[in-house]
């Protein structure tokens, strides 16, 4: 890490100290009065509180064997009332900080508040020890990064991302073909996540009665996980280096004023590894295109995920196998799960792997370490374009 990096996670040790301190006596406390309670069978039954009610009522907890919801939050009734129904929990807060402070029977928290708070929300849960599954992306600044480092090597909790793109069904195909050494050398890949206008001033999103909410002009490279979780996601590859351009709509008044100072809602990245590998990457929040893509080229074999462009599946190369569509995946899962919701199917895979994580009681697959692997070179890559596209080093945490 750089001398400068260096100086801010030495100031954010003794700041930690201090706030850790202060609540190791709650988090002692907390884990003593949250211990998992039992099944039948013997296996832990993981007890959860769910805190956003828009992402986060599209998840399955409440379908999993090992787990129960037993607390719902949100700080708009009518997102109250849609967790309520959607995960049958009549325990309802009316925020993040009153069920903190007052559930007894919760033992992790799936925090799908709005981007800006995911540290904060996080950070507060932890300190009330409990594990944390929070939406994407993990953090906004390397500060940020460097708090959530330092909170999961103090407290030793769980932490996940709900990263749709790793359980993509054309990513778990990836991820074994890599696995199995099929691609030979993935020298090169192009990842890719279009959502037109969601940030604009014409989405719904960025409204709420009257008044804007975090997507009205949010930086694209500032949520880069659903195109960086394709290739961290399959290779495991660390980003190191980072070029990248951003363009913005002069028509758009959502690049005129808003709170990030953001004046793009278009930037595409090209991306170093640690493998000495190529990553082009691209976040649009403008355009005619939409969806999640990918593409994975080998020396032995090259993966072709369809698109919103019509580029359908396709293998090449002498390690292709012949496959006309995608193997079952679905039966990887509880019997109770096998569905999809969208997102490329993902989010049973999601809710299944949190749960099981803590059951077994070992990391998730998309831990602290993986999921900064996917966030933090978006904060990078917005930085270099705010620079003219100066190449830029990433940190590593």
């Amino acid at each position: 890490m750089n001398p400068k990096l260096i100086t801010r996670r030495e100031i954010l040790k003794r700041t930690s100290k201090v706030t850790l301190g202060a609540s190791a006596a709650a988090i002692t406390a907390s884990r003593t009065t949250s211990a998992f309670s039992q099944q039948d069978s013997g296996e832990k039954q993981i007890r959860i509180g769910v805190a956003g009610g828009g992402f986060g009522a599209g998840f399955h907890w409440h379908e999993h064997p090992n787990c129960l919801v037993t607390g719902v939050t949100d700080l708009r009734p009518d997102r109250r009332e849609r967790l309520k129904d959607r995960y049958r929990c009549d325990t309802v807060y009316e925020s993040l900080e009153i069920m903190l402070r007052d559930a007894r029977d919760i033992d992790a928290v799936a925090v799908f508040t709005e981007a800006p708070n995911h540290e904060k929300h996080v950070r507060m849960c932890m300190e009330r020890g409990l594990h944390v599954i929070s939406a994407v992306p993990a953090c906004l600044t390397l500060e940020e990064a460097e708090r959530l480092t330092e909170l999961k090597e103090t407290t030793g909790l769980k932490y996940m991302m709900a990263e749709t793109s790793y359980y993509r069904h054309y990513c778990i195909a990836a991820r074994e073909f890599f696995q199995e050494n099929r691609f030979g050398e993935l020298f090169y890949s192009e990842v890719e996540y279009y959502h037109p206008h969601i940030g604009d001033r014409i989405s719904p999103l960025s409204y709420y009665k009257g008044e804007r909410t975090w997507r009205y002009g949010y930086p694209p490279m500032l949520y880069p996980t659903h195109s960086t979780g394709l290739l961290v996601g399959v290779t495991g590859e660390k980003m190191t280096e980072v070029s990248c351009l951003g363009w913005g709509n002069p028509d758009n008044p959502a690049l005129q004023d808003n709170a990030y100072q953001n004046p793009f809602n278009a930037a595409s990245a090209l991306f170093k590894t640690d493998k000495n590998h190529m990553c082009r990457c691209n976040v649009f929040w403008d355009g005619t295109a939409e969806g999640e893509r990918a593409q994975w080229f080998g020396t032995k074999l090259t993966f072709y995920m369809p698109g919103s462009s019509g580029q359908p599946l396709r293998l090449q190369g002498p390690a292709a196998p012949d496959w006309k569509e995608l193997p079952d995946y679905w039966n990887r899962l509880p019997g109770t799960m096998t569905h999809n919701p969208g997102h490329g199917g993902s989010h049973p895979f999601l809710s299944h792997e949190f749960v099981r994580a803590l059951v077994e009681e070992r990391e998730p697959v998309i831990n602290l370490s993986i999921s900064l692997d996917m966030t933090v070179p978006g904060i990078v890559a917005h930085e270099s374009a705010q620079k003219g596209g100066e190449q830029l080093k990433i940190p590593q945490f």
